[in-house]
């Protein structure tokens, strides 16, 4: 039996579908840099063996899996050039596995990571699942009849995928360092909206996603009452929120969730809505709906005396006002502190006004230091450009965290896509 091996293995997409091989009886292996990531954390759970980068760990009887991130030149992928061994890119390797299952491919700019955890959740109740979420999580079904996938649109790495379903919840602006505009977005999801072979939920309140034309049908959700799905007569409680369904303007069903902001009914009503296209039992959907805990960094709480700290992913101006928003519906009583760290110098700069109008939302915000990327280190700007635009706001640094700590009775919400966690945990310590 080969053994897979896969060439960045820490990377939140292979990570996932290591996890999948390896739950479904295969052999698999990895390499990646020496650094901790929270993907990795998984792997080793499992058993999976993971390795420092160095072309010896290439030998002729693996099958090469390599991610995004490197190039045609790393050492290990040029050692299989060298052997003789096929190079497997990661999109064309997962394009060829879904063709064994109906394939559910979760795409937008934002919700991609919530809905993919949703939705694979739910389809559980009903029928083996298999899963890949962008979290780094992968669960692998030998039964499974369902593949739910994340499918993200940077560098049109989407297009490598003929799903048989895709749930679109959104098309913003984001990943300037590659998109040119909002039309050359769009121009991608149009593109992969012509790959899907049965059926298409998309977000009818979303400007962008009404113009998106397929040869399959299109299913739109919202809470605008064109929607094929629409969700009416919204309430919270501190249990979370509570919604009906109308199904082309006829009640359907009432459903509960236990999250909090429109953002998650939209969520809630897409798989709703695939499920109710698929034929799955309405009680069943409701069921696993209200038993959903939610995925990692992804409004992620721990409550430290009276303040309640959460780690969450947002790091776009459309996420982070969803994300201060849900505090302030689950925590109307608490002040809201934001924690932000930008990701990335060409999405700061893009946004800048917009990242100042979202931030301007909570109580307080404190600032960290912009994180760059493998793509980019260095930017034009510094943090000092966003914090004049902010009111009121402060740097934080990871050695002094202590201004937290005024804050009694508050949400303090780290966002960010780059290693804001190290921020959350200097403060824990802190704490301590």
């Amino acid at each position: 039996m080969t053994v897979y091996h896969f060439v960045g293995i820490k990377g939140s997409g292979m990570s996932a579908l290591a996890q999948i091989l390896h739950d479904t009886g295969l052999k698999v292996q990895g390499s990646d840099i020496e650094k901790h990531f929270f993907t990795q954390d998984a792997l080793e759970n499992a058993g999976i063996k993971i390795l420092p980068f160095d072309k010896n760990n290439i030998t002729n009887d693996l099958t090469i899996i390599a991610g995004n991130a490197f190039p045609d030149t790393h050492e290990e992928i040029e050692r299989a050039t060298e052997l003789g061994i096929p190079v497997i890119r990661y999109h064309h390797f997962l394009e060829k596995y879904l063709k064994n299952f109906t394939s559910i491919a979760i795409t937008g700019a934002h919700g991609k990571t919530s809905t993919t955890g949703l939705m694979s959740h739910v389809l559980k109740g009903s029928d083996p699942t298999s899963f890949l979420i962008g979290d780094g999580t992968g669960r692998g079904d030998s039964e499974a009849k369902y593949f739910v996938f994340e499918a993200c649109e940077y560098r049109r790495h989407f297009l490598s995928y003929y799903p048989d379903y895709a749930i679109m919840t959104n098309i913003d602006f984001d990943h300037p360092d590659y998109f040119a505009s909002l039309d050359d977005v769009f121009s991608a999801f149009q593109e992969m909206a012509l790959q899907v072979n049965k059926g298409i939920i998309a977000c009818g309140d979303d400007e962008q996603l009404q113009k998106i034309q397929a040869r399959v049908p299109v299913i739109f959700y919202g809470f605008n009452d064109e929607n094929d799905f629409q969700a009416r007569n919204i309430q919270t409680s501190t249990e979370g929120t509570t919604f009906d369904v109308f199904v082309r303007n006829t009640y359907y069903e009432t459903f509960t969730i236990p999250s909090f902001g429109n953002h998650t009914v939209l969520n809630a009503l897409a798989v709703i809505a695939l499920c109710k296209y698929e034929g799955i039992d309405a009680e069943i959907v409701k069921q696993q709906l209200k038993t959903f805990s939610g995925v990692k960094r992804r409004f992620t709480e721990k409550v430290i005396g009276t303040q309640v700290l959460v780690d969450d992913y947002a790091h776009h101006p459309t996420e982070i006002k969803a994300t201060i928003e849900t505090a302030s519906k689950k925590y109307p009583d608490k002040k809201i502190v934001a924690v932000f760290q930008p990701h990335t110098f060409s999405r700061t700069q893009k946004f800048l006004d917009e990242f100042a109008e979202s931030l301007n939302k909570a109580d307080k915000v404190f600032l960290c230091d912009i994180f760059g990327s493998a793509r980019e280190h260095q930017g034009k700007l510094s943090i000092y450009d966003l914090l004049e635009k902010i009111p009121g706001g402060e740097l934080l640094l990871e050695s002094n965290t202590l201004p937290l700590k005024e804050y009694e009775d508050s949400v303090i919400l780290f966002m960010g896509a780059g290693d804001i966690q190290k921020f959350q945990v200097a403060y824990e310590n802190l704490l301590k």
